[in-house]
């Protein structure tokens, strides 16, 4: 493999260090490449991706439906809720029917957990807040609800907020599958055999992490935005699970099957067409 820079485009959050912490961190022989990460939230990933501008990036698999032209599906890296999943959290106790004249404060209109909520409710007033300012404006009274991702899904009781539902306990109870959030993707123009690559690096930082994980969520924490150490590990669990390795046949099929209710209730521009990355072996 040639020497060359690579754009690894992640989240500010826990679970993304975790993943990434081998890769940018010197722990794994790149063979030669070099990894530069671009930490951003995640609507703002979801966007640069539109434009195609990093190498290897996370973002929501609702993004995905956006930018299936441009770039792969990784099959290790993706974020899975295994009933657990972006909670709408209110200053007072709320049934789900209550929100449709409510505004919501949600994290980005690319983020799989506004896909969700739109698949739930279709139509509901909604205000972009950023994900890490969401618990203060419903606290302030600025929104009536808001739909929470990351950390705060662990912290909301803290703020006195109460849940009106975690959208990853709905997802499962209607299909049986884990809720597909975040997924790792690569630009399909960098070739087959740097994807390939890309690919294998990815897994072996995932495993590196999870066989070395006191020293990876020891990184992850500053990531953590206030969380304990405790916490910390909590929340990498929540979303670095059986799945992360290798999505399997079961993620696929959760992935597919979002972002086609989301094409038939006309939420995504195209049908849908997911693109592996398949190592030698599949």
């Amino acid at each position: 493999m040639e020497p060359r820079e690579i754009t690894i485009g992640h989240s500010p959050d826990a679970d993304d260090a975790f993943m990434f912490y081998a890769l940018t961190q010197g722990k794994l022989d790149t063979g030669g490449l070099t990894f530069r990460h671009v930490i951003a939230d995640i609507e703002t990933l979801n966007h640069r991706a539109v434009e195609g501008e990093l190498d290897v990036t996370a973002l929501s698999a609702h993004a995905y439906g956006y930018v299936m032209d441009k770039y792969a599906l990784l099959p290790s890296g993706g974020s899975f809720g295994e009933g657990c999943g972006p909670v709408v959290v209110a200053a007072r106790p709320m049934d789900v029917g209550e929100m449709a004249d409510d505004r919501i404060a949600v994290p980005g209109t690319m983020t799989t957990a506004y896909l969700l909520l739109k698949l739930l409710l279709m139509n509901f007033k909604f205000e972009v807040v950023p994900f890490d300012k969401i618990i203060d404006a419903v606290k302030s009274g600025q929104v009536d609800a808001g739909l929470l991702i990351h950390e705060g899904q662990l912290t909301y009781r803290d703020h006195g907020l109460h849940k009106v539902i975690d959208l990853g306990e709905w997802w499962h109870a209607d299909t049986g599958l884990p809720v597909p959030l975040g997924v790792n993707a690569v630009r399909k123009d960098l070739g087959k055999q740097l994807m390939m690559k890309l690919s294998e690096l990815l897994t072996a930082s995932i495993r590196y992490a999870l066989d070395h994980r006191e020293e990876a969520v020891a990184y992850a924490q500053q990531f953590a935005r206030g969380l304990d150490r405790g916490r910390t590990d909590q929340f990498c669990g929540m979303y670095v699970n059986r799945w992360t390795l290798d999505m399997g046949k079961e993620g696929r099929q959760a992935i597919t099957r979002l972002l086609t209710r989301a094409y038939h209730s006309a939420l995504i521009p195209r049908p849908v067409n997911l693109e592996f990355v398949e190592s030698p072996t599949t």
